[in-house]
């Protein structure tokens, strides 16, 4: 019996275009149309991964990244093979699998901290809730601006304000697909740091993290799993086994990042 949290089983995705266009017309005024076609996405991805693990995939656009966590989220069904999580099968979303979405999706009409407390219903104390979710909030260096609306804050405040939410609801499973790739290079490495140290608050929890950025990889994950070009499969895991913080100058580190630039077609590290 398998012991790993999420189970992948040949899945494999397509989208079918439903519109039949006129092949050719014949001079009676008959035409012939040609079949439906379909776009392969993601073809025969088989994947385990253990509870607690932090995971980063990676590939070129196009390949199916957000794709593959969409459908582990439950947002979307495969068209062949299965998703089980602690051994059941997804069949569509489940209230202790949160997902960050990559464009945000913060309420403009509630403050920050009332954002965070959609995550804590369950404690009926309304002031109770409100003070737990400024406890996620300091824990992203944002109780301060806890009474601010959305608008009020930079994209990174913002960001790492879905984050506390994300975590207020301490998930079984977090699934990020690109949360910082709308941000500045600085905002970017102070949130890579926040996520390793949020990463051992919730130990237990499994995260999914899509990037484009293999340097943000190799700082966050335990393990790196790159898919090829469309249709996208696995096309290799690297274990990441050295211990937080991370140097990417160091030996280790250095050496993977340039196998990783290969993988992906480039043959020059920058």
């Amino acid at each position: 019996m398998s012991t790993s949290k999420i189970r992948l089983d040949q899945v494999t995705v397509a989208y079918r275009n439903i519109r039949k266009k006129p092949k050719f017309r014949w001079w009676n005024g008959a035409s012939t149309c040609s079949e439906p076609s379909s776009k392969v996405v993601l073809e025969n991805i088989s994947l385990e991964i253990k509870a607690g693990e932090f995971v980063c995939f990676l590939g070129h656009s196009g390949c199916g990244k957000s794709t593959l966590l969409e459908i582990i989220a439950g947002f979307k069904s495969p068209t062949q093979g299965s998703v089980c999580v602690d051994g059941i099968e997804v069949k569509g979303p489940q209230a202790d699998h949160v997902f960050v979405f990559q464009e945000g999706a913060l309420f403009p009409w509630l403050t920050i901290s009332e954002n965070v407390a959609l995550a804590l219903r369950c404690i009926k104390n309304p002031v109770e809730r409100l003070n737990r979710a400024k406890y996620y909030l300091d824990h992203v260096a944002l109780e301060s601006n806890s009474t601010y609306y959305p608008h009020m804050l930079s994209g990174g405040m913002r960001q790492r304000a879905e984050i506390a939410r994300a975590l207020a609801a301490e998930p079984d499973i977090l699934l990020m697909d690109e949360p910082f790739s709308s941000l500045d290079y600085l905002t970017r490495l102070h949130l890579r740091e926040e996520m390793v140290n949020l990463h051992l608050m919730l130990p237990e929890t499994t995260i999914l993290f899509v990037t484009h950025d293999i340097d943000e990889a190799l700082q966050l994950s335990d393990r790196l799993v790159m898919l090829t070009d469309p249709p996208g499969h696995v096309k290799c895991c690297h274990e990441i086994h050295v211990p937080h913080p991370r140097i990417l100058t160091c030996p280790a580190l250095s050496e993977l990042r340039s196998q990783i630039y290969h993988h992906l077609g480039v043959h020059t590290a920058i």
